[in-house]
């Protein structure tokens, strides 16, 4: 392009450009979607009221009803009991929150762990709860983190209230993973996704929680980058959105040079006294 050329261009021509140019991205990113889109992955349901009369089971066997879970805020994950994908960076993530977060684990908050898969036993719930307990790098009251089974109808009903997608593969799952914080009474004040929580954030989203101030989520921009692999059963980069968020801030730097320089001009393209 020309110096002459540059000088003609006007702001509104440049915005026009730029906004041809973000769709055309959009529309690249978008193609490389796979046909499940929409499947898996968690679509946040602030301030919605979880279903507290579903009947579950916890460690011992014994019915237990939502709501006799949660009566203080509570960090609530969804896995299942056989996974060997992503349930396992995330739970350990959990302990080792548990064992830095400044608050008292089963105290100021508990843990609730629901199996979404309906052949996990109260036995193997038991044993997985034992195996991370062990984990937490200091000691906390019994009822800081619970396992929790129950069978399908149940645990899709809460999987659905909460916004978390997940269907069948082969004899696994396919799923996302992410801590949904509740409040006392049940309400969705907070979701913190994927496989690694800080304990500053733990600690603001659970007094969110107490004070039943719903918060959405700061960090979406970091899943946009990211897909899931059905394969591997982890989040792989996504080539084709990186290169299209890089664009757009390109595009997005040169329309500001765009508009600078049109209004440092006169008509005619002269600069302006």
């Amino acid at each position: 392009m020309t110096g002459g050329a540059f000088v003609g261009w006007r702001p509104a021509a440049g915005i026009a450009a730029v906004a041809v140019l973000f769709a055309a991205v959009a529309a690249a990113a978008g193609a490389q979607e796979p046909s499940g889109r929409g499947e898996v992955g968690i679509s946040e349901h602030l301030d919605a009221q979880v279903p507290l009369d579903l009947e579950l089971v916890d460690e011992t066997g014994q019915v237990v009803t939502l709501g006799s879970l949660i009566d203080r805020p509570t960090l609530l994950t969804l896995n299942y009991f056989r996974c060997a994908g992503i349930c396992t960076p995330q739970l350990h993530a959990v302990a080792k929150m548990l064992g830095q977060v400044g608050m008292e684990p089963g105290k100021d908050f508990r843990v609730l762990t629901v199996s979404f898969d309906e052949r996990d036993t109260p036995e193997i719930a038991a044993r997985k709860r034992d195996n991370y307990l062990k984990m937490i790098k200091r000691p906390v009251l019994p009822g800081a983190w619970r396992f929790i089974t129950g069978p399908a109808t149940a645990t899709r009903r809460l999987a659905d209230s909460v916004g978390f997608k997940f269907k069948p593969h082969g004899d696994d799952f396919i799923h996302p993973a992410g801590l949904i914080v509740l409040s006392p009474q049940g309400r969705i004040m907070r979701y913190l996704n994927g496989v690694d929580y800080l304990p500053a954030d733990v600690q603001m989203a659970v007094n969110d929680a107490l004070h039943e101030q719903p918060q959405p989520t700061i960090a979406k921009w970091v899943a946009f980058c990211y897909s899931y692999d059905p394969e591997s059963r982890r989040k792989t980069l996504n080539i084709t959105r990186v290169a299209g968020l890089a664009t757009l801030l390109a595009l997005g730097a040169f329309a500001a040079v765009v508009i600078f320089r049109g209004r440092g001009r006169g008509p005619g393209g002269k600069a302006g006294a």
